[in-house]
Formats: C-alpha cells, structure tokens, sequence
C-alpha cells in the first residue's frame, strides 16, 4: 500500500515547534495523536504523521531535543566557571523564572514538567528530561562546591544539602508558572531564596 504523502503546506519544522508545545503543556502520556494533528494542522492524516513522524515517541524525543537546545539552555550559566558561582546560580534562577513566564509558550519549565510525563511503565520515553535534571542538579551542585574551595562557603558545607534547597526551588517554580504566579513575584522570591546561601557564607 502507498505511503500517503504529506499534506500540501507541511512545514515540519513548524510542525515540531507546534508538537513541542502540546507535549510541553500536557504531557506526554496525557498527549493524543488527535491532539498533535490539530496542532499540526495543514489536513495531516495519521498515515501522513506516521510518514513524516515515525510515532507518538519518535516526535516527543524530537520535541524534548529542541526544548533542550532552545529554551532549557538558560540554565547552561551555572556551568560557566568564569562567573561567580554565586552570580551562576542566582542568574539560573533569573533566567528560568523568566523564561517560564513569558508569552509565547506553555508556562512552566518541560524539563521540570516532563517528571510527571511518562507512562509508569516506560520511563525511558521521558530519560532525556530526567539526564537534564540531573545535569542542572550536578550544576547547582557544582556552583555550591565552588564557593566552598573558594572560601566563600563555610568548609563544613553539605554542598549536595544546599544544593538540593535551590534545585528544589527551581523544580518549584514550574508548579508556580502553571498556577498563574507572575514573573515579579518569582524574582522577589528568587533574592528570598539566595539568602540561603548568604546564611551559609564563611565568618
């Protein structure tokens, strides 16, 4: 049987970006392929998604990798040794309450969201999101250690305990994000929370 071709206007590019929002706003369990060709648009049908998709799981991992490589980059600074660790992560946190507010796109972070994606009995579907968790976590982390070895810190600093305060925080925020809580509020409670590294500061 011929292989239905794709529909006269496909953009896949947009498309992708158009899928990455569904995922991004539901989920990927929560995700129907109805859902995604309504996003699509263009009179997809499923034989012509299929063509150009592969499947369900074929485009979500496609999606998380332009997620990935676009807005989650905003927490890249932590690994930027050239800034203060400090000045890192309280840019980190800036950034991702930022972006997780702005027009444009599902609120809330995909990376944060994605923990809640995956059907209980594949959690390889979401894996990407869950390494990209804990490479922000082994950032954060590593800014903590940083300002312990610079003497910023106090030497007897649990660095993954102080760690996991900010990371949590920043996990949080996407709950915040989805809630409705604005951008001016999330950076007020971004300085509260930093005070948890001044309270950790050597003599």
């Amino acid at each position: 049987m011929a292989v239905m071709g794709r529909p006269r206007g496909f953009d896949r590019d947009q498309a992708v970006e158009q899928a990455m929002h569904i995922f991004w706003q539901h989920g990927y369990e929560s995700t129907s392929l109805s859902q995604l060709k309504g996003a699509i648009g263009a009179g997809i049908s499923a034989p012509s998604f299929y063509a150009a998709f592969g499947s369900k799981q074929a485009l979500f991992q496609e999606c998380v990798q332009r997620y990935l490589a676009t807005f989650a980059q905003v927490t890249e600074c932590l690994w930027d040794t050239r800034l203060d660790p400090r000045d890192a992560l309280e840019t980190a946190l800036r950034s991702s309450a930022r972006m997780q507010c702005e027009r444009g796109h599902p609120k809330g972070c995909m990376v944060g969201l994605g923990v809640m994606s995956a059907p209980s009995e594949d959690a390889s579907v979401t894996a990407p999101l869950t390494r990209s968790r804990a490479r922000t976590r082994a950032g954060i982390t590593a800014c903590v250690q940083r300002g312990i070895d610079s003497g910023e810190l106090r030497a007897g600093t649990d660095a993954r305990a102080l760690a996991s305060v900010f990371d949590a925080f920043l996990l949080g925020l996407s709950t915040l994000a989805r809630d409705g809580v604005r951008y001016p509020v999330m950076d007020l409670a971004v300085t509260a929370i930093m005070s948890a590294w001044d309270a950790s500061r050597s003599a």
